[in-house]
């Protein structure tokens, strides 16, 4: 297979798979913290009570997105022929792009937005890439 596609092929299924592990972790959230009267289908009301929230509230989206991030990256690098720790950051940015998007459409408490801004993305991208790069190695 050709090495272009095949790494286009890497990063399509680092970010679908990653997405599958971002979207398990939220749900899981909303039913171990379920937020007392807010349908979460309903994104005006869910916005209007996100600065208020516990901190409780915030450790399943940072876990989705860090571990999404990781494993996607992990899964890019290590179906990538070639530039597997690119592959492994270009998760991470496709990631980092889609929390900065849903933080404006449900801005939460600066103290998150900063935390997985700096931390949820492209030091787990890395992380990533460096496990999947390893893999490669062994195989």
């Amino acid at each position: 297979m050709n090495p272009i596609v095949r790494n286009i092929i890497a990063v399509v299924a680092g970010w679908i798979l990653g997405s599958v592990i971002n979207m398990l972790l939220i749900n899981a959230g909303h039913s171990l913290f379920p937020v007392p009267g807010i349908d979460i289908n309903d994104m005006d009301a869910y916005a209007g009570v996100m600065p208020d929230l516990e901190p409780k509230y915030f450790l399943f989206p940072f876990l989705a997105h860090a571990i999404g991030t990781l494993i996607g990256a992990i899964i890019a690098a290590k179906v990538a022929v070639t530039h597997h720790m690119k592959m492994a950051l270009i998760i991470g940015g496709i990631f980092l792009l889609g929390g900065i998007t849903v933080n404006y459409m449900l801005p939460g408490p600066t103290w998150f937005t900063a935390l997985d801004a700096l931390v949820a993305y492209i030091p787990m991208a890395w992380l990533g890439g460096k496990i999947g790069m390893k893999k490669n190695q062994t195989t």
